[in-house]
């Protein structure tokens, strides 16, 4: 960090990939649920769920406008889940990001899907009007068994829901699906219900991650008997299944983070075929498909 830097972090930060050009601008630190078996984001135990205190970020606001005003355009309110905060705490955000970073453009974050239970769509029209523009939603899985052996303490119901509210309320939503998550054996009810929570919330954006473990299984497969990690194939099967089975109209997706073996990106409905015909390549003769070597894939 530079030496005088407005802004506080609690090491290690995360964002998507696609807000590598953003500030990242930490409105509470860790995750509010933190219960999920396969993230190891935030167990770190500086990462302890706390919100910050208000006087803190828009002091850090204020002091990021006096020496960075004109220079960004993008903001992600971190860490975990910032719209666990209150819909005042977050307006006064945004309010304070408009006042003193004029030139900013978007302001995103991710969001738990139980952080909406109490949020109405009006609530989230106003955070929409202040700035909010983008939520990133880890669905992980449109299957309840497959959410419940791994503690996501959401189902496809909670999950759609927050989906339709936040589009209801014109926030763009960018949904994250877990290729791999209910391994062999919930594999194929998992991409079924996964394109089923796509097909019927329709969401701007949507991405597909393989899950992988950088600290070791052990935490996640204990409580997930008969579980084990797909190999290559079996990930591009369930792939397969799972594109074959969506239905969008106007939804970026994206399978190109450095977890996946395969890239795949297009827009659906328009380039389904093409993506289809791109995994079916991968399945049938992986050694043609210019897969990313195992060297490259991470977290």
């Amino acid at each position: 960090m530079l030496p005088n830097f407005p802004i506080r972090y609690v090491e290690p930060v995360f964002r998507p990939p696609s807000e590598a050009q953003s500030l990242i601008l930490p409105v509470t630190d860790g995750c509010s649920w933190n219960q999920c078996t396969f993230c190891e984001m935030y167990t770190a135990p500086q990462k302890a769920f706390r919100a910050r205190d208000e006087s803190e970020v828009l002091d850090s606001i204020r002091r990021t406008g006096e020496q960075y005003a004109g220079e960004i355009r993008r903001i992600f309110l971190a860490d975990g889940d910032a719209l666990v905060l209150s819909t005042r705490r977050l307006l006064t955000v945004l309010q304070a990001i408009r006042q003193h970073l004029p030139a900013v453009r978007r302001v995103s974050t991710y969001c738990l899907p139980r952080n909406l239970r109490k949020k109405s769509v009006e609530e989230l029209r106003e955070l929409a009007a202040a700035g909010l523009s983008m939520a990133y939603i880890g669905a992980e899985s449109g299957d309840d068994a497959v959410l419940g052996y791994v503690a996501k303490g959401e189902t496809y119901e909670t999950t759609r829901d927050a989906l339709d509210k936040l589009g209801a309320a014109g926030i763009t939503r960018s949904v994250m699906i877990l290729n791999g998550l209910g391994g062999p054996l919930l594999s194929a009810q998992h991409a079924d219900n996964s394109a089923r929570l796509l097909n019927a919330t329709q969401p701007e954006y949507a991405a597909t991650l393989v899950v992988s473990f950088p600290m070791g299984e052990k935490r996640f497969s204990k409580g997930f008997p008969g579980w084990r990690a797909l190999t290559q194939a079996e990930l591009f099967c369930e792939m397969e299944r799972f594109l074959a089975g969506l239905e969008l109209t106007r939804t970026v997706f994206r399978s190109d983070h450095a977890s996946n073996w395969l890239v795949l990106k297009g827009t659906l409905g328009a380039d389904k075929e093409r993506l289809l015909q791109q995994i079916r390549q991968a399945i049938a003769q992986p050694e043609a498909a210019h897969l990313r070597p195992a060297w490259a894939r991470g977290l």
